[in-house]
């Protein structure tokens, strides 16, 4: 039977082509196209080749190249040239364009991904990147081949029902697509609920993943839906399941023989705790008294939380999970139940309670003179506010007077010799609400650090310190121990020299040459800008130029604070690195081994994970409430400071509510505008005109998108 013509063609174009050419002709196509991704269909399709032999020799050909190292195989099937690039594994970081960002430790710069080649990472998720050869001047590019760990399983947003399916509708660069729902899935949500939706299945080709209804949260606009939505958009819980309840109220709050007799008593001592007008929760007390050699005595007692909150129980599984209590503008979620929480570890007054102690001996200088380490019993004989406590510092007058006074007067000896040491005074403005019994703003204020939470500070940070030395300071011949450390990297010095340029137009300079300069020229660049209009920018972007403080068992100092060891001990109620401090701690005093580091470091990453996921959260319920706040301002003319500046726009921070909102740059409608990021600014192509981060403008608000928690401004 005779070929036809098309057989006969593809014969002849495969025709006398042996494996060492169609080897040359197939690394001459991926190195002509080095960014490009093939299989063996596409090949032949390039070559024009049909015949089924040839077809094979070019997958055996691609796996040979494969094998030598010539090409890489993205996917099954799938090979691209093997340039220098190779892997690298990195978190995504998405634009609000959805193209995305791979910040990863094992390169300097940021890998720029497509939208196209994300191949459905979404903001957060630890990804493997393969990277292109890079191009002379240009950002390095690649393509996501590997979702190694979603950053968070579970999306918020509201969804729309209709007859045959249901969409839920994200506001957010987190999740720049709609989530597919089946009808069956929808729980109990009617049209327009704000929903948590947890995604089952993406498939590769499809643009929209697909998932299932797992809470309904209500009305978007109502306080209650809108809180637990910020709390659902971080994957932080809003409730104790269950068991976890029932666990808690099974603890027994009765102090037995046996406690009292293993523990130092301190219930005969002033003792007094000094806290915010509304916490519940009191992790710390100090107590002070004389010794017969006219020295001091001060104790800092921290609930013993450990004591009640066994290792493998689900009470201690819940708190570390959970890592660390989450404070929104109008709640806390707590750490652990509140019957442990607010009763049985808060150290209320005239209750005895179980501690955890470093008692030092201090002379009139504030020197520590010795100290003790160990388990005690209390009983706080008053509880301060920070505002009663002030009151007396200011001249009042209290039946504690004289020990209140005592503890401020070695407070800020302390304070006064860690800022002579290094330390820098990060004192942020801390924006606070007037709330309603609905949740509605009714009025913004600012807190202030004054002397009296200045006196429990330096207490705290002096228990910390020393806590930390104890097991990290090594005598002769002692091996380390297995120690969890709060740590704080020097900042990096690139960031530091845009700060000094920038803050150079204010008329402000800082000395780089060497850290300790750097350090004291900080604090006088923050003393300086205390109460001018700059303040807030300059602070703000102080605290940006510095490294992020985390967890680590890897001890390399606190450089904000100037110590060489500190860690946290001071706070187990609402922070579990608190916790892992006090087991370690009973381990070593009783002379036990070293605890396991690769085990502690990953309890480290995953606490320093979970504090920033609450600080996130927390800032997204501020800007949640101050839109909320300005809504009722819309149309109205403010004065403000640029405190941002992007490509899509500059950020103006508002001087009397410190409210942020966007003037996007298509409303400068005058001129063309560009991006400057090296001076912080846009300019004008034409008129030169320049908005440059600290200028003072006068905006009008012109949108409060609640969904978003974004305000519009333009310029009035």
């Amino acid at each position: 039977m005779g070929r036809s013509k098309k057989e006969k063609k593809g014969k002849t174009k495969s025709k006398g082509l042996n494996k060492q050419m169609l080897l040359n002709k197939i690394i001459g196509l991926f190195t002509n196209n080095p960014n490009k991704t093939y299989n063996y269909k596409q090949i032949a399709k390039q070559f024009d080749i049909r015949d089924n032999a040839t077809k094979a020799l070019i997958t055996s050909s691609l796996y040979e190249l494969r094998d030598y190292g010539s090409l890489v195989e993205i996917s099954t099937g799938k090979f691209k040239y093997a340039t220098q690039g190779g892997y690298i594994t990195g978190q995504v970081e998405l634009t609000l364009k959805g193209a995305g960002y791979i910040i990863s430790d094992d390169i300097d710069e940021d890998i720029f991904v497509s939208q196209s080649n994300l191949k459905h990472a979404l903001n957060g998720d630890i990804v493997k990147v393969y990277m292109y050869a890079k191009r002379r001047g240009r950002q390095p590019e690649g393509e996501v081949v590997e979702i190694i760990k979603r950053n968070k399983e579970n999306v918020v947003g509201v969804i729309e029902i209709s007859k045959n399916f249901a969409f839920m509708i994200a506001n957010s660069k987190q999740m720049p697509y709609d989530v597919f729902i089946p009808l069956s899935k929808i729980k109990r949500a009617k049209n327009g609920d704000k929903v948590v939706v947890r995604i089952t299945e993406w498939p590769e080709k499809y643009k929209n993943p697909f998932g299932e209804v797992v809470n309904v949260l209500g009305k978007p606009g109502n306080n209650e839906t809108e809180m637990h939505a910020i709390l659902a958009e971080f994957d932080l819980p809003y409730k104790f399941d269950r068991r976890v309840e029932q666990a808690a109220n099974k603890i027994p709050d009765k102090i037995t023989n046996e406690d009292y007799s293993v523990r130092r008593d301190f219930r005969e001592v002033t003792t007094f705790t000094i806290d915010p007008v509304d916490a519940k929760d009191f992790d710390d007390a100090l107590s002070v008294q004389k010794l017969g050699n006219g020295n001091w005595q001060v104790g800092v007692h921290i609930a013993d939380v450990t004591h009640y909150i066994q290792p493998g129980t689900v009470l201690e599984k819940e708190a570390f999970e959970r890592a660390t209590s989450v404070y929104l503008v109008d709640r806390v979620v707590p750490m652990i139940p509140e019957k442990l929480s607010n009763g049985i570890c808060s150290l209320r007054p005239n209750e005895e309670k179980l501690c955890y102690s470093i008692v030092f001996e201090l002379d009139n200088n504030a020197d520590v003179l010795d100290q003790w380490i160990g388990r005690t019993v209390i009983n706080s004989d008053k509880r301060f506010t920070y505002g009663e406590a002030q009151k007396i510092i200011e001249g009042g007058d209290d039946e504690l007077k004289d020990e209140v006074l005592l503890l401020h007067d070695l407070a800020q000896k302390l304070r006064n010799r860690r800022f002579k040491d290094g330390a820098i005074s990060f004192e942020r403005v801390e924006v606070k609400f007037n709330i309603d019994e609905t949740g509605k703003p009714l009025g913004v204020y600012f807190k202030e650090q004054k002397e009296s939470n200045q006196l429990v500070e330096e207490f705290m940070l002096l228990a910390n310190k020393r806590v930390a030395e104890f097991i990290g300071k090594l005598k002769k011949g002692q091996r380390p121990k297995t120690f969890v450390y709060r740590i704080h990297d020097k900042p990096d010095p690139e960031k530091l020299q845009r700060f000094s340029q920038f803050i150079h137009r204010f008329g402000y300079s800082i000395n780089t040459s060497k850290q300790k300069n750097i350090t004291s020229s900080i604090n006088d660049l923050l003393d300086k800008v205390q109460g001018k209009k700059e303040q807030n920018v300059i602070e703000t972007l102080a605290v940006r130029s510095m490294a992020k403080a985390v967890y680590s068992t890897n001890n390399i100092g606190h450089y904000g604070l100037s110590f060489s060891h500190y860690s946290h001990f001071t706070s187990p109620i609402r922070r579990y690195p608190d916790m892992m401090v006090h087991r370690l701690l009973t381990e070593y005093l009783a002379e036990n081994k070293s605890a396991n580091k690769n085990k502690y470091e990953d309890m480290c990453k995953h606490s320093s994970e979970m504090e920033k996921k609450a600080s996130d959260a927390e800032r997204a319920s501020i800007k949640y409430k101050q839109v909320e706040f300005m809504k009722d301002h819309v149309g109205e003319d403010f004065d403000g400071i640029i405190s941002g500046v992007t490509e899509w726009g500059f950020y103006v921070e508002l001087n009397d509510s410190k409210c942020e909102g966007l003037v996007h740059i298509r409303e400068l409608d005058d001129d063309y505008y560009f991006f400057d990021e090296d001076n912080y600014s846009i300019i004008g192509r034409r008129t030169k005109k320049t908005y440059q981060l600290g200028d003072s403008v006068r905006i009008k608000i012109v949108r409060a998108d609640l969904e978003k928690k974004q305000l519009d401004y333009t310029l009035a």
